[in-house]
């Protein structure tokens, strides 16, 4: 069609769609990185054993998976990004390709630690990639009662927010306690089948995005505006809710 049906684009920063972009020839050859956070302090911790349980399924789908312990993260702004496990964490999503997110359902809700966990990964860029960006998620949930999709209902809307690619799967065990033994391993069952079903959406969905994610987010938006201009509207202080 001709310029004159858009008269309000760009032209120089509008692009047609790169099908060799979509399907590259060299896609990456490594085994998948996926980082597992999980929302809870508890010793007995079932968002813990829902995470562990869902590592060895990806590692045995053929993924290379490391799990953050949330002990000793600090609150939001009650430190800075030189704390050694604040550091630990933005180092491990910078690491990843996809990420599982496994949290308690708490008065309805995920734990303040899921989200103090969340909550110190960036939005915006560190040294101009953004930590996660085109990258997988999966979510997940733990209740001691009746089965319910509060908590990963949030989730999702942290990942959306996080420019996350939320696959359509989810994981919720109803009365966890009765369903892991005592050495935290998951029994047998549909809420096991279920987990099985999410990790491997989970590396699907990773295994065709990862080489592309790049591509798949760029934006004509930001094509337009300078990346300093961006940088600078992004980081104020009033964009930050500080």
């Amino acid at each position: 069609m001709s310029d004159d049906t858009t008269p309000n684009l760009v032209s120089s920063a509008f692009e047609p769609i790169d099908e060799a972009k979509l399907f590259p020839s060299d896609h990456p050859t490594h085994p998948p990185r996926i980082l597992l956070l999980y929302g809870s302090l508890r010793q007995h911790s079932y968002s813990r054993f829902a995470a562990e349980e869902g590592a060895r399924i990806l590692t045995r789908l053929g993924a290379e998976c490391r799990m953050f312990n949330p002990s000793g993260l600090p609150l939001p702004d009650d430190s800075d990004t030189t704390h050694p496990k604040v550091a630990e964490l933005r180092d491990l999503v910078m690491w990843s390709e996809g990420m599982v997110w496994s949290t308690p359902e708490r008065h309805g809700a995920m734990t303040g630690i899921m989200k103090t966990q969340v909550d110190w990964i960036p939005l915006a860029p560190i040294g101009g990639i953004r930590p996660t960006q085109g990258k997988t998620l999966a979510v997940m949930q733990v209740s001691g009662g009746s089965q319910s999709f509060n908590a990963v209902n949030q989730l999702r809307i942290l990942g959306r927010w996080m420019r996350l690619l939320t696959i359509p799967n989810q994981s919720s065990v109803a009365k966890a306690w009765d369903e892991f033994d005592e050495s935290g391993r998951m029994k047998p069952g549909p809420f096991y089948n279920r987990l099985v079903d999410v990790m491997e959406e989970l590396m699907k969905f990773t295994l065709l995005t990862r080489g592309q994610s790049g591509y798949l987010t760029d934006r004509y938006s930001e094509r337009v505006e300078s990346v300093e201009a961006l940088s600078k509207r992004v980081n104020l202080p009033k964009a930050t809710g500080g």
